[in-house]
């Protein structure tokens, strides 16, 4: 089990740290992380170059854990531009074995015609990860919890789980996701254990607003001693939302930092 950060820290505030990644891998590295989880947005002067980021990483002794693609999939099948973004991304992480590709819903702005969203959803992410296993590259879902995601209560959770081929694609749980979605996440890890392929760490608060690891309300320690428990050999990737995070990335993930260091690692 390894803990890396996941970019989406930096990415909100994406207009200062679009192409910043050198500096953010300085401070993955200075806290004490192994590793890096990026949306493909931010990877900036590399988005072009695999083997110029490879070098970037190994100058940190880094790796790279994933690539989160984010795109729309609203239609019963890929568009054009959807399937030649994914098959960009499955080409870049075989640069990468190991790394992971993580898909992610952009979400809407609604839950409007929800059931045939949630199936046009599914059939593209299984087609991608059908590609992705031909090329030996394991993807995993992962939902999320804004308003208008289609995949964000226990009820839209069951017909994920329904739906996702698992023969070639797996499950990324995110801990503050699942929380402002109104489930138990502790529960979820427990229950979908066996689909999980990749872990997404965040805090938050009873009443749904995101924190610092460790001042919100969910039990990390209990998550990582049950993946522990059940041989997790795979990434945590540590993020935060807050407006903290926002004003301050960097001093966020070193504070995220000491809570790893000092509550999850002596348990993992």
């Amino acid at each position: 089990m390894k803990f890396g950060c996941h970019g989406y820290t930096w990415q909100l505030s994406y207009e200062t740290q679009s192409d910043n990644l050198p500096h953010i891998l300085d401070v993955i590295a200075g806290g004490g992380f192994k590793g890096l989880d990026t949306q493909v947005a931010m990877l900036g002067r590399f988005y072009n170059h695999p083997t110029l980021l490879k070098e970037e990483l190994q100058k940190r002794n880094l790796e790279l854990a994933a690539l989160t693609l984010s795109l729309h999939w609203l239609h019963k099948g890929e568009t054009d531009e959807e399937q030649s973004t994914a098959d960009y991304f499955i080409e870049y992480l075989r640069h990468f074995p190991g790394a992971l590709l993580n898909v992610v819903q952009m979400p809407g702005s609604n839950r409007d015609e929800l059931q045939t969203r949630q199936r046009n959803v599914l059939d593209c992410v299984n087609a991608i990860a059908k590609r992705a296993a031909d090329q030996d590259i394991v993807t995993a879902f992962h939902p999320n919890s804004p308003p208008g995601s289609v995949f964000r209560n226990e009820e839209d959770y069951k017909v994920m789980f329904d739906g996702l081929d698992t023969d070639v694609i797996g499950y990324t749980p995110d801990a503050g996701h699942i929380a402002c979605g109104g489930m138990d996440v502790a529960e979820i890890f427990e229950t979908y254990r066996p689909l999980i392929k990749h872990v997404h760490f965040k805090d938050a608060s009873a009443d749904y607003v995101w924190k610092a690891m460790g001042e919100g309300v969910i039990d990390f320690p209990r998550i990582v001693r049950h993946l522990r428990n059940t041989d997790y050999n795979g990434w945590i990737m540590v993020e935060e939302e807050s407006e903290k995070a926002v004003a301050d990335p960097d001093g966020a993930m070193m504070e995220n930092s000491r809570y790893v260091k000092e509550q999850l690692i002596p348990i993992a």
